[in-house]
């Protein structure tokens, strides 16, 4: 008797690769999809025990306490439910920011919480799927920076009563030296920025830093930005200043504002954006990035 011994054809074991091929293409994402589940169910859990920590010191009268999260996820936004709730506060995806939840997660990011008297808890997300936040330093102290160039030792700094020192005034001596210090994530390397105010004060509040995402060269002069300010005692703000034509020398730029004469001057253009103080350079960050809205026409 003849016996048998017909393998597969290859027809046959192209079809079962291929149905392989199928299934482990189907599993892979799924698995990640959990994967990355569990990763942002970590970084609540996280966030629940800095929730706990700053609401204990609140409870002791110390509102000052801020508590920062790293976040594991690898992902922008959420993976999970479309309401979160951490400590009775609720948020939901659908329905944006509040005073108490500001931003999403991001990749990397980081989540911040700390305690208002005024609003109670809040946390303050990096990252929110179209923002760069997770890619700049945000304990970053701008007037640290400018310190460490230099530039507020030299006579034509620390003698003037109103300085300005703008990063698209591309002739001047001071800008290169503030460049030279800047770390690779340092938010001065992107957009524009100035640093202004009084140097001859030994009031750090009286002189500031602005900064914009916009090439204020590419946006023209006489036209409304959104800014992001620090001042030199180390708060937080969000407004807008009007962009202005400069010329030095040869070298034609737009500035990130237009001349600003004194104090009550500066004080109108922090006015301007409501007032508000942010504890931190995420806080304001995050609501820069909320107000970019308004200025669409722009992008």
């Amino acid at each position: 008797m003849k016996k048998s011994r017909e393998g597969f054809t290859l027809a046959e074991l192209l079809i079962v690769v291929a149905i392989i091929a199928v299934l482990v293409a189907v599993a892979i994402p799924v698995f990640g999809s959990q994967l990355e589940k569990s990763r942002e169910a970590a970084d609540l859990a996280n966030v629940r025990a800095a929730y706990a920590k700053v609401l204990t010191e609140a409870n002791m009268g110390i509102y000052d306490k801020e508590v920062t999260v790293d976040l594991k996820q690898k992902q922008d936004d959420w993976q999970s439910a479309d309401v979160i709730t951490i400590g009775g506060i609720s948020h939901s995806v659908k329905e944006g920011d509040t005073d108490n939840w500001i931003g999403k997660p991001g990749a990397g990011g980081t989540c911040k919480v700390s305690f208002d008297q005024k609003t109670g808890t809040k946390f303050v997300w990096s990252g929110d799927g179209t923002s760069a936040s997770n890619s700049y330093d945000m304990s970053e102290n701008f007037f640290k920076t400018l310190e460490s160039s230099g530039c507020l030792n030299l006579d034509l700094i620390k003698n003037n009563t109103n300085f300005e020192i703008d990063s698209k005034a591309s002739s001047s001596t001071f800008v290169p030296e503030i460049e030279k210090v800047l770390g690779e994530q340092s938010l001065l390397k992107n957009g524009t920025w100035a640093f202004l105010g009084n140097g001859k004060s030994n009031k750090a509040s009286e002189r500031y830093l602005f900064w914009t995402s916009f090439d204020t060269n590419e946006v023209g002069a006489g036209k409304k930005i959104p800014i992001l300010i620090q001042t030199g005692d180390g708060k937080y703000y969000v407004s807008e200043s009007q962009t202005a034509k400069r010329q030095k020398g040869n070298v034609t730029y737009v500035t990130i504002s237009d001349h600003i004469k004194d104090q009550t001057e500066y004080k109108k253009v922090i006015n301007a954006g409501g007032g508000q103080v942010y504890k931190s350079l995420s806080e304001a960050y995050a609501a820069y990035e909320k107000v970019l809205e308004k200025y669409k026409d722009l992008l």
